[in-house]
């Protein structure tokens, strides 16, 4: 799946040459320098003159094989679908495609937008997610998304389902099996499991939509980093939940399941498993 700089097509060294299927026509290359460091595609600046003289830069990541498609495929709609949405909430995403002169090598352009160490300022985080939470529609009125996208590289479940409980059932389950399938299993594992699927999520997440309650689909983001302090101030523009009683057994499960797709991600590390 990573992509390896193809002859005249580097990044950094001075060069300037962009496959054909990246940019539209009249962008005049200034630079291409590697950016950023990501486990699964190569990233990359490229600096441009338009057609008028402004310069712009884009962020493009490169990947390749089926699944690197894929993958640019599935950042493409889903960053479109938030930009849509609340634009100053993600870069602009620009194209997604494939090359035409490496073959099987496809890519994800956006604008680029410089980051920083700092951490953002917690309640101005929270209000954009939760805009982005409460003005998204789902366009068939149920949970999921109309195309693949994925956290790292492995696939989210996105089926069209009618309830959160029965959508986050089979995306926990497809996530505990893709981690068993690297991992392996054991009979600690099949008893937890079993209690988890049978009890745990119809304890947690039926009463949301029991006694005239509805839960109502809407975009979110996969990959939020759950601190305290970002939750508090989430909260502070968003009403809990009822039964209030159960948020925090609502935030347990939601995290074990990105926590679990993470121990899938990285097979050499089995501290993820137990933590």
């Amino acid at each position: 799946m990573n992509y390896n700089d193809a002859k005249g097509y580097d990044f950094g060294l001075g060069n300037t040459n962009i496959d054909p299927a990246v940019l539209r026509e009249g962008c005049k290359v200034t630079s291409i320098e590697t950016h950023g460091v990501s486990f699964w595609a190569k990233t990359g600046r490229i600096d441009v003159l338009l057609s008028d003289g402004r310069p712009q830069s884009f962020f493009i990541k490169v990947l390749s094989k089926e699944i690197g498609m894929n993958m640019t495929k599935g950042e493409f709609h889903s960053m479109s679908a938030i930009h849509g949405v609340i634009p100053e909430f993600v870069p602009k995403p620009i194209a997604c495609g494939t090359y035409e002169d490496i073959p099987d090598t496809h890519f994800f352009l956006c604008e680029f937008r410089d980051m920083t160490e700092d951490m953002p300022d917690p309640d101005e985080f929270a209000s954009r997610l939760s805009t982005m939470h409460q003005k998204s529609v789902s366009p068939t009125g149920k949970f999921g998304f109309h195309i693949t996208t994925y956290a790292g590289n492995l696939p989210q479940y996105v089926e069209w389902e009618d309830s959160w409980e029965m959508f986050f059932a089979k995306s926990m389950r497809q996530t505990l099996d893709l981690e068993m399938s690297v991992k392996g299993s054991n009979t600690e594992i099949e008893v937890l499991s079993q209690a988890l699927f049978e009890k745990v999520i119809p304890r947690l997440l039926r009463p949301l939509e029991s006694d005239g309650r509805t839960v109502k689909p809407s975009l979110i983001h996969g990959d939020l980093w759950f601190g305290d302090e970002y939750v508090a101030a989430y909260n502070k523009f968003a009403q809990i939940s009822a039964p209030e009683e159960d948020f925090e057994g609502r935030l347990d499960l939601y995290r074990l399941r990105f926590d679990t797709h993470v121990s899938a991600l990285f097979v050499d590390n089995e501290t993820l498993r137990t933590q």
